[in-house]
C-alpha cells in the first residue's frame, strides 16, 4: 500500500510482477476472488474538498478503477451514483460503504448498460435521488482476449463489446446532458489500447480508439455550453477484469512490459479523474491523460 504524501520509487511502490500469480477467475470477476487485492486508495486517499457538493455518476463503479474513483470523489465531497452489473452486487456494496464512510450519498443502480432503457434509468435515479448530475464518468467496459485474434471474435462478443463500451457511453451521455449545465464535466475511460492495440484485444481496442474520438468531437460540440469532456487512458491496471478475461499465464506477467516494470493500481488512476472533474482543470477539454506506467502515447 502506498503513502501518497511521501516520495517513493514508482518501480517498487506496489507488488513486484514476479510475485504475481497465474490466476483465472470467472467473468465479470469479483475483487474478493483475486489473490492479490488491488489498492483503491482505501487507506491512502485524502480529500481536500475539490468536488464539494458535486453529483457524480460512475459506470463500472463497483470495483477496479470505478471503485477508486468513487472513493476519491466521495472524499473530495461528491455524492455518487454507482452503475454495475447485478452479479457485482457484493463489490458494489463495498464501494458504497466507502462512499458513505466519507459522509456522502451512494445510490446503487444495478443493471446492464447494453440496454438504452437502463441507461436512462441510471440518469433518472441520479436526478431523482441526487437532484442532478455534475460529473459523468463513462468507465464500464467489456473485454475478452482471443488468442486467435479476429477469428476468435464471435458476432456475440463483438456486439457485447460495442454495446458496453460505445453504445452505452453514447446513450448515457445523451441522457445525462439534459440535466448538466455549465461547469459540468464528462470523463471517459479510454485506454492505451486505443493507440497501441493488442492483437488479442482487437474489438476492445477498436472501441477505445472510438472513445478517444468521441471525446474530442463532443468536447468541441459542448464547449459553448460550458461543459468539458476529457478522457483518461490507462495502461495495464490491476483490476478483476484482468484475471477474468485473460489467460492465467498472461495474468502472471501483466504489466511487466511497462518501463516502470509493473501493473498500475486503481488508486493511481483516481487523482486523474478528480483533476478532470474539478475546477482545477477548467481550461482543459477534448484532452486525455495517459496513466500508462511510462509507456508513451502519441
Amino acid at each position: 500500500m502506498a503513502d501518497q504524501h511521501t516520495p517513493q520509487d514508482p518501480t517498487d511502490q506496489y507488488r513486484d510482477p514476479d510475485d504475481q500469480t497465474a490466476q483465472k477467475i470467472d467473468h465479470p470477476g469479483e475483487t474478493s476472488d483475486m489473490e492479490q487485492q488491488p489498492d483503491h486508495g482505501e487507506e491512502s486517499y485524502v480529500g481536500s474538498g475539490k468536488l464539494e457538493g458535486r453529483r457524480a455518476v460512475i459506470t463500472g463503479g463497483d470495483s477496479g478503477i470505478g471503485r477508486a474513483v468513487a472513493i476519491a470523489f466521495a472524499r473530495e465531497g461528491a455524492d455518487v451514483v454507482l452503475s454495475y452489473l447485478p452479479e457485482e452486487q457484493e463489490d458494489a456494496e463495498v464501494t458504497a460503504g466507502h462512499v458513505r464512510d466519507a459522509g456522502r450519498t451512494a445510490v446503487l443502480v444495478p443493471g446492464d448498460i447494453r440496454s438504452e432503457e437502463h441507461c436512462q434509468e441510471i440518469v433518472d435515479r441520479a436526478v431523482a435521488e441526487l437532484g442532478g448530475i455534475d460529473v459523468l464518468v463513462n468507465n464500464a467496459a467489456y473485454q475478452m482476449a482471443q488468442e486467435d485474434g479476429i477469428f476468435g471474435i464471435t458476432t456475440e462478443q463483438l456486439d457485447r463489446v460495442m454495446k458496453t463500451n460505445i453504445y452505452a457511453m453514447f446513450w448515457l451521455t445523451k441522457a445525462a446532458l439534459a440535466h448538466m449545465g455549465a461547469g459540468s464535466t464528462i470523463i471517459n475511460t479510454a485506454s492505451i489500447q486505443g493507440y497501441q492495440p493488442s492483437p488479442q484485444l482487437l474489438d476492445y481496442a477498436t472501441t477505445k480508439a472510438g472513445i478517444l474520438n468521441f471525446t474530442k468531437g463532443l468536447a468541441q460540440q459542448l464547449a459553448e455550453k460550458g461543459i468539458r469532456v476529457n478522457a483518461v487512458a490507462p495502461g495495464p491496471i490491476w483490476t478483476p477484469l484482468i484475471p477474468a478475461t485473460m489467460d492465467a499465464e498472461k495474468v502472471e506477467q501483466f504489466g511487466a512490459d511497462t518501463p516502470l516494470g509493473r501493473a498500475g493500481q486503481p488508486a493511481e488512476l483516481a487523482p486523474a479523474y478528480v483533476f478532470l472533474a474539478s475546477q482545477e482543470s477548467s481550461y482543459i477539454s477534448g484532452e486525455r491523460i495517459g496513466v500508462t506506467g511510462g509507456k508513451p502515447l502519441p
